[in-house]
């Protein structure tokens, strides 16, 4: 497994020896904040204070990490949505490559921005109003945004979720599920696939954040920050209120957070009439993503914490899905 003991014991290592590349001590203070996609750190001395992560072996090309590096500076510039500032190191690199006994991995660093992620309660639905404005804000500046020459991001369409080439494994893999889940999913899938085709109309694709769930926002005050653009790449506009339910797709607060996000995202910009219909679409389609997701990542403490339930609650939620929509 490739998050176990041993290799984060290590990776800590290498990164007190790079410590220095961005002005800060090898001994500096390296705390492991979180593990997903990748590996991140937060180091801290004196008055420095850095989220360092080191991305995961085999995911992202250097020249899509570039790319994701990219448009972060670009909606920083623009002052389009708050997300922490890229340390470059020393010699401006914003990219760092380090060596893990001859295997390369690669690294970059962000300030540290205070703030919790927002918690399910009552001001959850608040939030997510917040939250639609944002990300009406951000698809206006992926719309206009001319990207720079060799900007490379990976597409989130059917067949890279739960079709023929699937980055976040095979969906018939899910933990615990048997011969009659399985069928389930794949029924799922079908309807999922000719239900996409009349939502995949000109200016419904394009570039989105893919993955602003509850972990990768922090509110400080009335403030919401991004983060961890990781997972940015080519999709549907609309996926991206999906991505924000990830992993609370099941709660029975979700229909009102759909209504407050849709509000919110309508104080920015225009949406069709039948936005809340596709939104329950691409939740049904992100929950198999996922549910394929904790069954490749099963290193990972959120995967762990999901476990076999996240499948069966999938089945549930396929079952409703098709009683809607099959």
């Amino acid at each position: 497994m490739l998050y176990d003991d041993e290799y984060l014991t290590r990776i800590e290592a290498i990164i007190r020896v790079h410590l220095p590349e961005w002005g800060l001590p090898p001994d500096a203070a390296l705390n492991l904040m979180s593990i997903s996609e990748n590996a991140t750190f937060r180091a801290t001395a004196g008055a420095g204070d850095l989220v360092l992560r080191v991305y995961r072996p085999g995911y992202h090309t250097p020249a899509e990490i570039r790319s994701e590096l990219a448009w972060i500076e670009a909606l920083r510039a623009e002052d389009v949505v708050p997300t922490p500032r890229i340390i470059p190191t020393l010699d401006g690199r914003r990219l760092a490559e380090i060596d893990d006994g001859g295997t390369p991995r690669r690294m970059a660093a962000f300030a540290f921005v205070p703030g919790a992620e927002p918690q399910e309660g009552a001001d959850l639905p608040g939030w997510f109003g917040h939250l639609g404005a944002i990300h009406a804000r951000l698809h206006a500046h992926a719309r206009r945004w001319t990207r720079p020459a060799g900007f490379t991001r990976k597409v989130w369409d059917f067949e890279s979720m739960l079709g023929h080439r699937p980055l976040w494994g095979d969906f018939r893999a899910a933990l615990g599920l048997d011969a009659p889940g399985r069928a389930l999913l794949e029924r799922t899938a079908r309807v999922l696939k000719d239900r996409l085709a009349p939502l995949s109309q000109p200016g419904s694709f394009g570039l989105i954040h893919a993955d602003l769930r509850l972990a990768n926002l922090l509110a400080e005050g009335e403030k919401l920050t991004l983060i961890d653009f990781d997972d940015c790449g080519f999709s549907w506009f609309l996926y991206d209120f999906a991505a924000a339910v990830s992993f609370i797709e099941h709660s029975p607060v979700v229909p009102e957070l759909k209504a407050a996000w849709l509000e919110g995202y309508r104080t920015r910009a225009p949406l069709p009439d039948d936005a809340a219909d596709a939104l329950d679409v691409f939740v049904m389609l992100r929950r198999m993503l996922l549910t394929a997701w904790v069954a490749s990542h099963a290193e990972t403490p959120t995967a762990q914490a999901m476990g076999v339930a996240y499948t069966e609650g999938t089945l549930g939620l396929a079952e409703g899905f098709l009683a809607r929509r099959g």
